[in-house]
């Protein structure tokens, strides 16, 4: 059994930060399928979705190993319900992330090239939506020490308003991609259409959680 000291080391946050860097090495192998996908080598592509669902996995571990680690009589700088609840919006991160790795390892998906420049631009924001948030799980310390009060505080309420605005952009360029594929939806058969609409909703949803994330840590800061 994990002892506390193991468990939080030196900050009550040490185990929401380590769980996000699981989450992120989620998000990196995504990119790397994402940046294969022009090559359109679809067994790359099951490789490295099977590396992904293990990176998720390891995700799991750790949420689980938290969760059943964390006595209720334990002292937090904020309410155990809101530490769990960023804990499992950071976990939803990485469940999405496989998710959209399965999605893009079940076939090639048809005339990417149609939609290459828009598609990429539209997941690289939703990846800078996440690393916006990330950052915020990493400034929790300095909140910590600043008793989630002063100048600290503030700079993380810009961080927050900055990631709900990166967000939005990642919602118009959503809009833009998709009505691009409903213009081109005759030229692709069924299955293909749909799994582009999957695919381009899922990746949606990576920001769509980032900003909960970045808006649950302001959320505590205003009960404060």
């Amino acid at each position: 059994m994990l002892t506390i000291a193991r468990l939080f080391g030196k900050s009550p946050f040490a185990p929401l930060q380590t769980h996000m860097k699981r989450v992120n090495d989620c998000m990196g192998k995504l990119s790397a399928i994402i940046e294969a996908l022009p090559k359109q080598d679809l067994e790359k592509t099951e490789k490295l979705s099977k590396e992904l669902s293990e990176l998720e996995h390891e995700a799991d571990l750790s949420k689980n190993d938290i969760r059943n680690h964390l006595p209720k009589s334990l002292f937090l700088p904020m309410d155990r319900s809101h530490f769990l609840d960023i804990l499992s919006i950071q976990d939803s991160i990485a469940d999405k992330a496989e998710d959209i790795g399965i999605l893009l390892s079940m076939k090639t998906l048809s005339s990417y090239p149609d939609f290459r420049l828009e598609f990429e631009a539209f997941y690289k924001k939703n990846a800078e939506v996440f690393t916006h948030a990330k950052k915020i799980i990493e400034e929790i310390d300095e909140l910590l020490e600043s008793s989630f009060g002063g100048i600290e505080a503030e700079k993380v309420k810009n961080m927050v308003e900055q990631t709900a605005y990166k967000e939005h952009e990642a919602q118009l360029m959503q809009r833009q991609l998709l009505k691009k594929l409903f213009c081109k939806e005759e030229s692709l058969s069924h299955g293909s259409f749909y799994l582009w609409l999957r695919v381009v909703e899922e990746i949606g949803s990576l920001s769509h959680l980032s900003e909960r994330l970045a808006n649950r840590i302001r959320m505590i800061l205003e009960l404060k």
